[in-house]
């Protein structure tokens, strides 16, 4: 059952933008839920959404083993938007016929409305033309008991309605900013067919938030993750206003942090917050569990594992601590959640790290949203400017950023790379710019050239990209002469490394980190 009066859902088939449906439905301040395709029934009802949006995806309608939805979605009497196949799985559910396209349609098309109510709703008709984003092979050949819309070059059905009940499905992606009517058509959705309103809000959800933990912890005793990032720090901040001193926040020091990061964080949040915060040394333990491991994965387990262990640890000298706060966020649980049973893209430390049988209870008050909410979270809690506009920085540290074996003499390559990274982002001006901006270290040497010698040494890659969420980004066009500085500095200042190179891959298909 769904803790909010007004739900959403969105069902998952597969596509790479379906956490932009998620991200475009919030914007409207109304609260959203992706779920796989194959979310029961029942759980549907107990969720009891407003309505229900059907994703778009890679597979056809008419494959045999085409992820399918339960058709019972639509005797809910909820309304339904099916986008590019999940408009194509509607209406062959409801007995229509889809077919593969003579052309197909990838990229920008033009859209021709007939109807101006519905999805449409403000928008022009007649021989107005509105652009949008199309990526699809097959097309809609017959839709009983549904008309037409609106229409494209090669889509006689490129948007449709129910003529009776409140289904409407769309050939063209909205969530994307190339359909510049994406905006209108899922506000006409949200509001105009699914009657919701505006309240979710990050005020709104710091009083049911606290509700909702007060009556968790009761009396309790709660232990804080605390790393120094975003998520941490709201997390605590949340975690406290809802229970005052029963929370005592632990910092580990797990050797894989930059340089001086471990003392500014303890100096920051014991001289500018409330906090009760202990600090604990454990660099040697994690180098010891990091020896030899290469695949990251196993990094990304053994990380986890290491700091539930520590907390545990923590936890018992502290007495009776029964709760475990935690800044897990929504594209953790997203990513770490596999989809058609096949491998998630990976393990986030503090989701697919977890072990099963661990002894405390997690409080995870930041689950449901995604960065940019949280950063408007922390302001509307009243933390500074300066703890909510870092960049990110991941729970396993830099050990994600050395590509093979984590070992000191590489971890102080990657930590003088680092500051010279973001020493000069902030110097030009590009930190608060861009969303993320690092270096990674690789697993290989190349040749190179020093003082008319001969060098065999190590390669750093630059990291930087713009995002909203960090479901998706693209690499970040920084200036020609910011990038010759940054490299030109980490060539002559760092021993062992003789080669610079740019990242340029956007997410999808990469991901923002390397590991």
């Amino acid at each position: 059952m769904s803790i909010h009066d007004e739900t959403i859902l969105i069902l998952d088939f597969g596509s790479q933008t379906t956490q932009l449906i998620a991200r475009r439905v919030r914007e409207q301040k109304v609260y959203c839920e992706i779920h796989p395709y194959t979310i029961s029934l029942e759980t549907i009802k107990e969720i009891a959404p407003k309505g229900i949006i059907l994703s778009g995806g890679p597979a056809s309608v008419y494959d045999s083993d085409a992820p399918l939805s339960d058709a019972g979605i639509f005797t809910l009497g909820v309304p339904v938007l099916g986008i590019c196949y999940g408009a194509q799985l509607m209406i062959q559910q409801l007995g229509g016929r889809v077919e593969q396209a003579h052309n197909r349609e990838f990229g920008k098309a033009d859209l021709v409305i007939d109807y101006t109510k519905g999805l449409f709703a403000g928008l022009e008709t007649g021989e107005a033309k509105h652009q949008v984003w199309m990526s699809h092979g097959d097309r809609i050949e017959e839709a009983p008991g549904f008309e037409a819309t609106a229409t494209s070059s090669h889509s006689p059905f490129a948007a449709l309605r129910h003529t009776e009940k409140p289904f409407v499905a769309v050939q063209f992606h909205p969530e994307v900013v190339h359909t510049l009517i994406g905006t209108d058509v899922l506000r006409n959705f949200i509001f105009g067919l699914c009657y919701c309103s505006p309240s979710w809000t990050m005020h709104s959800f710091i009083e049911s938030t606290v509700a909702d933990i007060q009556a968790r912890a009761g009396k309790g005793q709660v232990i804080c993750a605390l790393s120094g990032g975003v998520d941490s720090s709201v997390t605590a901040a949340l975690v406290h206003k809802a229970i005052g001193d029963q929370l005592t926040c632990i910092y580990v020091n797990n050797g894989l942090m930059r340089t001086g990061e471990s003392g500014s964080i303890l100096r920051f949040f014991r001289e500018k917050t409330s906090l009760k915060v202990i600090d604990v040394n454990a660099e040697d333990f994690f180098l010891s569990e990091l020896a030899g491991v290469i695949d990251p994965e196993v990094k990304r387990k053994r990380i986890g594992l290491g700091f539930i262990k520590i907390f545990e640890d923590e936890a018992h000298k502290l007495g009776e601590v029964n709760f475990l706060a935690q800044g897990t966020l929504y594209p953790d649980v997203i990513e770490s959640v596999s989809f058609r049973g096949e491998a998630p893209i990976k393990s986030h430390h503090n989701v697919g790290g977890l072990p099963e049988i661990m002894k405390l209870e997690l409080i995870e008050p930041l689950r449901e949203l995604f960065k940019d909410e949280v950063r408007e979270l922390g302001l509307e809690l009243g933390l500074p400017e300066e703890a909510i506009y870092r960049q990110p920085f991941p729970g396993p540290g830099l050990g994600i950023r050395i590509m093979g074996e984590v070992t000191e003499d590489r971890l102080n390559i990657i930590r003088q790379a680092d500051v010279i990274v973001l020493d000069e982002m902030k110097k030009s001006g590009w930190y608060r710019k861009v969303w993320q901006s690092f270096a990674v270290l690789l697993p290989i040497q190349t040749v190179g050239v020093m003082g008319d010698g001969r060098t065999y040494e190590h390669v750093v890659a630059l990291r930087v990209v713009d995002s909203r969420d960090a479901m998706t980004a693209d690499w970040s066009r920084v200036p020609y002469d910011l990038l010759g500085i940054i490299s030109s500095r980490i060539i002559n200042e760092v021993r062992g490394v003789n080669r610079v190179v740019y990242d340029i891959s956007s997410k999808p298909p990469a991901t923002i980190e390397w590991e």
